[in-house]
């Protein structure tokens, strides 16, 4: 029976734990301490037979009966939930890429790296599973697998705009440049559209309100008109072009505006475009499938180079209900200090939140490995009981559809700014420029909806447990155990802004 984990920590923490698992049965087993349930067994029922009146003859032949169907169904889950039997290896235990192969996301198996040999023996150590444990982790593993895969695969738009927008021009000199050009080259350009007011539609409007605008590059009059004021590297001196211009002793020249943009190589765009990670262009050029492989790079360029964004909607994509529909005063001024107290509270919040949901899947994994190593003495304690056993299988279950819970709300957290904020065949959205910024530059608008996505990674996990209670199964505290094991990392993550703000940070 093939046992599928979803990351490398879970992987080497299954065989961890099932390592365990076998060195504490094994030492139940030579202790004898595995029998002491069957005692237990036979005082419980005979303890219960005599409290239920004086019949002696009737209530030791039922007795005998009871203590023989326990007796029964402890050697049952003895030999199907205690005993391993299925060695754990390379060759049972693999590593679940499926998802990624789904989402276009190619994870190298483990036996493709050099950790291979650390999977297989821990201190020459191997590992069996019990038949039922395994059946079960076959069983978590595959439904949380099929529930995950019926979550449409999307981009990870929220992570994207983030590196975008994080993303600064690390060379100072290409940063004066980049300020060269709007002052010789886009500032006149756009004087002169306001003097001469051409008509323009409206994503033309949109186009001419940055520096690497395609309506001056390719409008006779602007960009071909104007040049650099002070000789620039990579071009030569043209002196029909820079007729007039001092000569330099380096040869350089005095490009165009449209040279000095849009030139392979030397141009400012494509200098500008090996400031940003190439796969992260790759990505958002795969998700932007509407439009081309320029646009997008434009697009890119224009959010980390351009003067000014573009403003988006003000926050009306989705209903609430503070203060009244016909606004007063007094609504204004408390939304105005709410979103005040948002954006300060964000400052420590959402680097804590993004702590959290990196750590959350690490504590998750230690949980499933505490789980089975916690089995054996679980078992013995509850006398073998067919509801210890049940009870068990259902919290292994429900730790392994917590990840499920984990995709669903990072894939609602990545996709609801495609919902939001993307654009492309005919679709009505808010915004109808593309952006890849999408929505950081609209912080009070949207800063509430960060701050409830934010924590959906675990209310929902933990609406997932409530519902379980409904039936009468308590696993409440191993969702308790995922707060509890984030709150150190999340705490110390909120403290990097007030590090940074304090002058802490050197």
């Amino acid at each position: 029976m093939t046992l599928y984990t979803t990351d490398y920590l879970e992987y080497y923490l299954t065989l961890v734990g099932w390592i365990v698992h076998n060195g504490i049965w094994s030492v139940l087993v030579a202790s004898g301490v595995f029998a002491l349930p069957f005692i237990a067994i036979i005082l419980q029922e005979w303890l219960k037979a005599r409290s239920e009146g004086a019949d002696e003859g009737n209530k030791g032949v039922l007795s005998a009966m009871r203590i023989e169907n326990r007796v029964w169904v402890a050697i049952v889950v003895i030999l199907f939930a205690g005993m391993p039997f299925i060695d754990v290896d390379l060759n049972t235990l693999r590593f679940d890429d499926s998802r990624s192969r789904q989402c276009q996301v190619q994870v190298p198996a483990p036996s493709d790296t050099g950790w291979s040999q650390s999977f297989t023996t821990l201190n020459h150590q191997s590992a069996k599973v019990p038949v039922w444990w395994a059946f079960m982790h076959a069983l978590s593993r595959g439904v949380t697998g099929a529930s995950v895969a019926a979550i449409p695969c999307g981009s990870d738009l929220r992570q994207m705009r983030m590196e975008i927008d994080a993303t600064r021009i690390d060379d100072p000199l290409l940063a004066q440049e980049v300020a060269d050009f709007t002052y010789d080259c886009y500032g006149p350009a756009r004087a002169k559209l306001f003097m001469t007011r051409p008509s323009l539609d409206e994503a033309q409007m949109h186009d001419v309100s940055w520096t690497g605008s395609t309506y001056f590059i390719t409008t006779n009059g602007y960009y071909d008109s104007y040049h650099t004021s002070t000789p620039r590297d990579g071009w030569a001196y043209d002196s029909s072009r820079d007729a007039g211009l001092a000569q330099v002793s380096s040869g350089a020249g005095y490009p165009t505006c449209r040279q000095w943009w849009n030139d392979s190589d030397i141009g400012l765009r494509a200098r500008l475009l090996t400031e940003v990670d190439p796969g992260l262009l790759t990505r958002l050029a795969n998700w932007a499938g509407f439009l081309s492989r320029t646009a997008v790079d434009d697009a890119v360029i224009r959010a980390i180079a351009a003067p000014r964004q573009q403003k988006l909607n003000r926050g009306s994509i989705y209903t609430d209900y503070g203060g009244q529909i016909d606004k007063t005063r007094s609504n204004i001024v408390t939304r105005v200090a709410g979103d005040i107290g948002m954006t300060i509270g964000a400052l420590g919040l959402f680097p804590a939140m993004d702590v959290m949901r990196q750590a959350l899947p690490m504590v998750l994994s230690f949980l499933k490995m505490a789980l089975v190593i916690c089995i054996p003495l679980v078992l013995v304690i509850g006398t073998y009981d067919l509801k210890s056993l049940v009870t068990i299988s259902i919290v292994q279950f429900a730790l392994f559809f917590v990840d499920f819970w984990f995709q669903l709300a990072r894939w609602i957290d990545s996709t609801i700014l495609d919902a939001l904020y993307g654009w492309g065949w005919g679709w009505n959205r808010p915004h109808a420029n593309f952006d890849p910024v999408m929505g950081l530059n609209n912080a009070f608008g949207d800063m509430l909806l960060n701050f409830v996505m934010a924590t959906m990674f675990l209310v929902l996990p933990g609406f997932w447990v409530a519902a379980l209670s409904w039936v009468g199964i308590r696993a409440g505290y191993a969702i308790q155990a995922l707060s509890e094991g984030t709150k150190g990392s999340t705490q110390a993550g909120g403290q990097g802004a007030g590090a940074i703000s304090g002058g802490k940070l050197k």
